[in-house]
């Protein structure tokens, strides 16, 4: 009886080798394809969101490009805004390449802010008071999202 468990420890020893053996076969042949796989993966999500960003940006410095005799803000202010948008913008696009065609989502929800915010309301000061706050909503979730990356 003895023997019989020494064996069959023994077969259990010799099958676990064989597994590890197995691992470590997979390991030399598989595991560095699919590393590289999902790191790449891993780059092109980075570089989608950044592409989000620079799109995003870019609708909001075509926003602010419209009839703006109405407004009230800080001329300087507003100046310094955009600037910083536009050096933003200039700076994004040197992280992602040029392939891939911008968010439509995006285009078409700037195109509905125009007509249904601004163009609806004659480029108020109320109106572009609207896009104000929603542009700051949408800077703030890209600095949520620039938290997230990190």
């Amino acid at each position: 009886m003895y023997t019989m468990q020494s064996w069959t420890c023994f077969f259990q020893f010799i099958c676990s080798m064989q597994s590890v053996c197995h691992c470590c076969d997979w390991i030399q042949h598989h595991y560095g394809h699919l590393s590289s796989e999902y790191l790449s993966l891993l780059d092109q999500m980075f570089e989608d969101q950044v592409r989000f960003r620079n799109e995003t940006i870019y609708q909001i410095t075509k926003l602010f490009d419209g009839n703006m005799k109405a407004v009230t803000w800080d001329k300087k202010n507003l100046d310094d805004f955009l600037n910083i948008l536009e050096r933003q913008l200039e700076n994004l696009k040197s992280c992602v390449s040029p392939a891939k065609k911008p968010e439509r989502r995006l285009k078409r929800y700037s195109k509905e802010l125009n007509r249904k915010v601004l163009r609806k309301m004659n480029y108020s000061a109320q109106a572009w008071e609207l896009i104000r706050k929603e542009t700051r909503r949408h800077l703030q979730r890209l600095d949520i999202f620039k938290a997230k990356i990190h």
